[in-house]
């Protein structure tokens, strides 16, 4: 009883140090990822002035110009506007932005959801289609339908994002009609009028786009996964039994390359979230990542940094979701305290 005890005090204390590393990790890459874009839009020729007024330059004043600075803070130093902006986000504020004149929080509220469900829908058919279609590959092997996914596979793997979305918006929105042509909803039709049907309609092509990218790296890992399975001494010895075919991959290979397939997927956020940005631009999708390149390109830096944190604690959620799963699939690395 006490070594069981002991043996349960040891995995809670190593429990608590990983989600500990974890955190601290978190708060050193906010900190980092913060700094580092703050420089970068420091160093952009972009005059954040310039880009607030708009087309009215030519009518605003030089004293007027020094008004909207000392508004926006831009007259002081950028060290002291930074620990200023790194103050109140200790405290939930996450600034003003200057294009879109509300709460950071408020503009990465309405954006949220809509990149959410794009990302979440991308996310879902990448990884089952990437997964049947490795599956299917691995069980025939070195046929037809192998070479067939592989090329595929290799193909999109080198295909670029907004490429595809273009594509995909020339066949199937211009030259047959079937989805609209961009943004989150039908235009000129007011908020309350908009109906479920509509933002499906206007999601599909960009959820299209992310999904197709997205399936080639869960395709190709689960194939040689399955194929290593496949050629186990413990599956050639069940083929020896007579067990083929679905039988064979349900009772033999389905656990084994599922849960990896998981994880991988889950590894994948970044790259989801970098394809987004550029299918957000190309399909005027009203999401986070087309809010973070606009707060860029005109010079918003409380909006940017707000972005920039928002999308870091997204890619490190599914970064420490896979850590949790390899966990849970080799308890090795819980008992050696790893990762």
């Amino acid at each position: 009883m006490e070594g069981i005890e002991k043996q349960g005090w040891i995995l809670q204390n190593r429990t608590a140090a990983f989600w500990g590393r974890k955190v601290i990790r978190l708060l050193s890459l906010l900190f980092a990822v913060s700094v580092i874009s703050f420089w970068l839009v420091e160093q952009s020729p972009i005059d954040p002035i310039q880009a607030y007024v708009g087309t009215d330059a030519m009518k605003v004043s030089p004293e007027q110009r020094l008004l909207i600075a000392e508004y926006w803070g831009l007259d002081k130093p950028p060290v002291e506007r930074f620990l200023r902006w790194g103050s109140a986000l200790l405290y939930g504020d996450l600034g003003t932005s200057m294009i879109h004149r509300i709460p950071v929080v408020e503009v990465i509220g309405e954006r949220f959801m809509n990149s959410v469900a794009l990302m979440g829908v991308s996310w879902l058919l990448s990884g089952v289609i990437g997964f049947v279609a490795g599956t299917v590959a691995a069980m025939n092997k070195d046929k037809w339908i192998d070479k067939l996914i592989q090329w595929y596979c290799y193909t999109l793997a080198s295909t670029p994002t907004f490429w595809l979305g273009l594509l995909l918006l020339i066949v199937f929105a211009v030259w047959l009609g079937w989805f609209p042509v961009g943004l989150g909803v039908p235009a000129g039709v007011l908020a309350e009028d908009v109906t479920f049907a509509d933002r499906v309609q206007h999601m599909i092509l960009p959820a299209l786009t992310l999904s197709v990218v997205g399936i080639s790296n869960i395709a190709l890992h689960t194939r040689q996964k399955l194929n290593e399975v496949l050629a186990s001494d413990y599956v050639l010895f069940a083929r020896a039994r007579g067990e083929s075919g679905f039988r064979l991959f349900w009772r033999h290979g389905l656990r084994n390359v599922a849960l990896p397939a998981i994880s991988l997927q889950f590894t994948s956020f970044s790259e989801l979230f970098g394809g987004a940005v550029l299918a957000e631009q190309v399909f005027a999708y009203p999401g986070l990542g087309q809010a973070t390149v606009e707060a860029g390109l005109r010079g918003d830096v409380p909006l940017l940094l707000g972005m920039v944190l928002c999308s870091s604690l997204f890619v490190f959620t599914g970064n420490a979701v896979a850590d949790l799963i390899y966990r849970i699939v080799d308890p090795r690395l819980a008992a050696g305290g790893s990762r």
